[in-house]
């Protein structure tokens, strides 16, 4: 398993938290290395969307239906447009080199931090395509109602459970946020094949049980979201 924490280039936050997650993993004695991925920037979205030959193909305000897929596609709060783009490219880039490869990631962005030492050996034995190992508490919408239906889940025998329904069936939905979460390279083709088929959306969003039902978090969570400040939010 290769490892990747997404930071911001030239961005102290971004960087201090970046490195409380390396360290913190340290500090739970895991015997990987966590590599610092060098995020995608606002400044050069439209240079990356060209090279990847990708659309954006979300709404910036209220909602709408998207027929290709049947899913309400609701705005996220987001002041800065090309923020929200960057980061779905960051992690589009990561799938991308996953998906070339035969390796699976660990992907985590700046405001994870480990709360445990992570059995990926494990945990890479599950069926499952992608799979979150952070805490929903603080990280996604209705977080307790959520950790409700992963607590009460029956796990498969590598601690792996199916990433709950938490809302309308309409609604794209899947795992807890996406500050982290293990992604093997069939599961990164996938992610790939979706922007394909229907453009490019926040990644959390796209990377949905409707459009990728084999998707699942670990009933142990092993990080946790640090607090720190949106950079596509506020």
């Amino acid at each position: 398993m290769l490892a990747f924490v997404i930071a911001i280039p030239n961005h102290e936050v971004s960087q201090a938290a970046a490195d409380k997650c390396i360290q913190s993993a340290i500090n739970y004695e895991n015997n990987f290395d966590i590599e610092k991925f060098t995020a995608i920037t606002a400044d050069n979205v439209e240079d990356k969307l060209r090279e990847y030959k990708v659309k954006w193909n979300y709404p910036w305000e209220g909602e709408v239906v998207d027929f290709a897929t049947g899913l309400t596609k609701k705005s996220y709060p987001t002041s800065k447009r090309a923020a929200r783009v960057a980061c779905g490219l960051s992690h589009y880039s990561l799938w991308s080199a996953c998906a070339h490869g035969a390796t699976p990631y660990l992907v985590l962005e700046h405001d994870a931090i480990f709360t445990g030492k992570l059995k990926y050996n494990i945990i890479n034995q599950s069926k499952k395509l992608i799979i979150s190992i952070n805490n929903p508490m603080g990280a996604t919408r209705k977080s307790r109602e959520y950790v409700e239906s992963v607590k009460e889940a029956i796990p498969d025998v590598y601690g792996v459970v199916t990433a709950p329904y938490i809302d309308e069936r309409n609604v794209p939905q899947g795992l807890p946020g996406n500050s982290a979460y293990i992604i093997k390279p069939e599961g990164a083709k996938k992610m790939l094949q979706l922007v394909d088929e229907y453009g490019l959306w926040p990644n959390d969003a796209l990377m949905c049980k409707q459009l990728i039902p084999n998707i699942g978090c670990t009933q142990k969570f092993y990080t946790r979201v640090q607090g720190v400040r949106s950079t596509t939010t506020f």
